[in-house]
């Protein structure tokens, strides 16, 4: 059953001495605390900043992106051109190696989602102008090991731009996470 001060909003409940009702601020009331320490502002947690906050923003995001996208343009594993990628499936037509340019509009193409995307998941601005997530890889037919070693050349990135262990963890599991739309060639 609940007690009156929950039904009435009194304020002190059996574990919570000291702590009053927030109040509603008027239009025309100072910014400045009352007499009674009230300010009449909404409750925040503090310490509790967002992954994109605690990667630098915009900056670090873009920071981190830049590193990566060059490690793992470099990195034979990943195979990011694509290169003696065939179509998969039955086919009248011949079977066309799916290939990638890294031309310096491609890579900045790819670097603006992959900032947004990353930006978007760690909680920071609503913004992705890229085609789905799945869309977007369909036609690559990414396997499992390149996949691994594009997550490792982001952990390289990580490790190199000294983000601490806590946020790359956390950013390690967003990225495995979309490993189901990704991934292909199993």
């Amino acid at each position: 059953m609940a007690q009156s001060e929950q039904l009435e909003g009194a304020g002190e409940g059996e574990d919570e001495k000291g702590v009053t009702k927030a109040k509603v601020k008027n239009s025309g009331d100072a910014e400045a605390p009352s007499p009674t320490g009230n300010t009449n502002q909404a409750a925040q947690a503090t310490n509790k900043l967002a992954l994109y906050d605690r990667l630098g923003g915009q900056a670090g995001i873009s920071n981190l992106v830049a590193d990566f996208t060059k490690r793992a343009l470099d990195d034979p594993r990943v195979n990011w051109n694509r290169q003696g990628v065939s179509r998969g499936g039955f086919s009248l037509r011949k079977s066309k190696s799916e290939t990638w340019n890294p031309t310096p509009e491609n890579v900045a193409q790819l670097q603006k989602h992959m900032v947004e995307f990353l930006a978007l998941a760690t909680g920071g601005p609503p913004e992705y102008s890229g085609k789905p997530i799945e869309a977007a890889h369909a036609d690559m037919h990414i396997s499992n090991p390149e996949f691994d070693a594009a997550v490792g050349d982001l952990k390289a990135s990580l490790d190199r731009l000294k983000i601490p262990n806590k946020e790359q963890k956390e950013l390690l599991a967003i990225v495995e996470s979309t490993r189901p739309q990704i991934v292909t060639k199993r």
